[in-house]
């Protein structure tokens, strides 16, 4: 737990948020050791201990998704887990949670401090607007919205083929920028930072902070390109109780 990351943001004082890694759980190896996905054939127990410990630590209630790699953004609700890719919630001591391992995850908060939310945003998401829907789940305007981007795949690391490229330009021309010839004929390497930056520029966020991780190389992460058979780990954020 000495190694979680606390997002280096300006967010008012009553907004907490956290990042997990790999470290302070029980699971075992490939698993180990803070793994919080219950899909990745870990074993229940030790997802439960772990998840526990993280509640503990901060004495939260996280509100856990079933991710689809869609834009749905659900109202953060500890008691069920909604299918979704995002969750907002003004209720102090309910975290909003988004679990990933190269995938973008997006903390929001108001500048006000009443409202927070997370996303998930792996390729497929971000091209369908999960950012945007998130942003809207807020109902404040763009410019009193902060943005955190956590540990996600790095810029050196995310090769994707042409069609994804096309994508992302047909939404927005200036997300050229964000993509640069690979060493691989007809590939292109993707910077999924600054895939985020521009299409919340383009919806007037402009306060977006964090990035610069790389998970696939910071073995403090889980990372499924590194490792397709591993677990995930945790961007929270949530209003001080």
């Amino acid at each position: 737990m000495s190694d979680w990351l606390i997002p280096d943001w300006p967010a008012p004082a009553g907004v907490k948020a956290c990042v997990t890694t790999r470290a302070g759980g029980v699971s075992l190896t490939p698993f180990d050791s803070l793994n919080l996905g219950d899909h990745v054939d870990d074993s229940p127990e030790a997802v439960a201990e772990n998840r526990r410990r993280l509640t503990d630590h901060f004495s939260i209630q996280p509100a856990w998704l079933q991710q689809v790699h869609g834009i749905v953004v659900a109202d953060a609700d500890p008691s069920q887990v909604a299918t979704a890719d995002a969750s907002w919630t003004q209720t102090p001591g309910v975290a909003c949670a988004a679990m990933t391992a190269d995938c973008l995850p997006a903390l929001f908060c108001d500048r006000a401090g009443t409202r927070v939310a997370a996303a998930h945003a792996g390729w497929r998401g971000l091209a369908a607007g999960v950012l945007e829907a998130t942003l809207d789940s807020l109902a404040v305007p763009p410019a009193d919205v902060l943005v955190w981007l956590g540990p996600a795949i790095g810029p050196q690391a995310f090769e994707v083929g042409p069609e994804v490229r096309e994508v992302f330009i047909r939404q927005l021309p200036e997300a050229t920028k964000a993509f640069v010839p690979s060493q691989n004929a007809g590939k292109f390497m993707a910077d999924i930072y600054e895939l985020a930056r521009l299409r919340l520029a383009a919806r007037g966020v402009t306060a977006v902070y964090g990035g610069g991780f790389c998970t696939v190389t910071d073995p403090r992460f889980f990372s499924y390109r590194r490792s397709p058979r591993t677990g995930r780990f945790a961007s929270l954020v949530w209003l001080e109780d």
